[in-house]
C-alpha cells in the first residue's frame, strides 16, 4: 500500500504540472481565497480518484469522453459569463474577495468535468488495475492537491500585485478559453476550430486591453509643470 501511495503521487503530480487543472486553479486563485480553492480542489481530486479506482480495480469500464467534454464545456462558459458579471460590479480597489455561496460547489464541478477522461485519471485508472486500490486513491489525491497547489500560490500571488476589474477579467477570458476548447476540441473533435476560436478570443482580449490602456493613459490629466510655460518656470 506505501509502494502504491508513493507511486501514484509521483505519476499524478507530473502528470499535472502544466496540465489545464493547473490553470483552472490559478484561474480560481485569481478570485478567491487560497483555502477556499484548496478546499475545493481536495474535495474534487477525491471523488475524480476514488471514480478513477472504482473503474480501474472494480468496473474495468470506460466512460463516455464527448458527452463528458461538452458538459464540461457548457459549465466553463457560464463561468466566464458569471465571473465577466461579478468584474462589472466591482471596482479596482476591492482588496478583500467576496466569496459567493456556492464557490466550492463551482470549483468541484469544473474540476469533475475536467479531469473526467483527462490523462491524469487514465493513469489513475491504470494504477489501480495492478496496485493497492487504497494506496493508488489516497497517493493521486495527494498528488493533485501538492501539483494544484503550485498553482494556488502563483494565483495568490498575482491577486496581491494586480487590480480585481483586471483580474476577474483575466478569469473570465481563461474560463472562455476552456470552454471553447472543451466544446470544438473535446465534444466535437474538431481540433483546428479550438485552435482557431481560442486564438480569436486571445487575440481579442489582448486587443481590448491594449485599447483600454492607451484610453486611460490618455485621459490622465497631465502633470502641473508639464503645463507651465518656460516663462512662468522661470519665475
Amino acid at each position: 500500500m506505501f509502494s502504491a501511495i508513493l507511486l501514484s503521487l509521483a505519476v499524478v503530480f507530473v502528470a499535472e504540472l502544466g496540465d489545464k487543472s493547473q490553470l483552472i486553479t490559478m484561474t480560481y486563485a485569481l478570485r478567491h481565497r487560497w483555502w477556499v480553492v484548496l478546499s475545493g480542489v481536495a474535495i474534487a481530486a477525491t471523488l475524480v480518484h476514488g471514480l478513477s479506482v472504482a473503474i480501474g480495480h472494480f468496473l474495468g469500464v470506460t466512460l463516455p469522453e464527448r458527452p463528458i467534454a461538452f458538459a464540461g464545456a457548457i459549465a466553463f462558459l457560464l463561468f466566464a459569463v458569471w465571473t465577466w458579471r461579478e468584474g462589472r460590479d466591482s471596482g479596482d480597489d476591492d482588496v478583500q474577495v467576496s466569496e459567493p455561496r456556492f464557490v466550492v460547489f463551482a470549483i468541484v464541478s469544473s474540476f469533475v468535468l475536467a479531469e473526467l477522461g483527462d490523462k491524469t485519471m487514465l493513469a489513475t485508472v491504470t494504477l489501480a488495475s495492478d496496485h493497492n486500490w487504497a494506496g493508488v486513491w489516497i497517493g493521486a489525491t495527494a498528488g493533485m492537491v501538492l501539483a494544484d497547489g503550485v498553482a494556488i500560490a502563483a494565483g495568490a500571488l498575482l491577486h496581491k500585485r494586480l487590480p480585481a476589474r483586471f483580474l476577474h477579467s483575466l478569469a473570465s477570458v481563461l474560463f472562455l478559453v476552456f470552454g471553447l476548447w472543451l466544446l470544438f476540441d473535446g465534444a466535437l473533435g474538431l481540433r483546428w476550430a479550438a485552435v482557431a476560436a481560442v486564438g480569436a478570443v486571445l487575440i481579442g482580449a489582448a486587443t481590448v486591453a491594449v485599447l483600454r490602456r492607451n484610453r486611460e493613459r490618455s485621459s490622465d490629466p497631465e502633470p502641473a509643470s508639464a503645463l507651465e510655460t518656460p516663462g512662468q518656470s522661470a519665475r
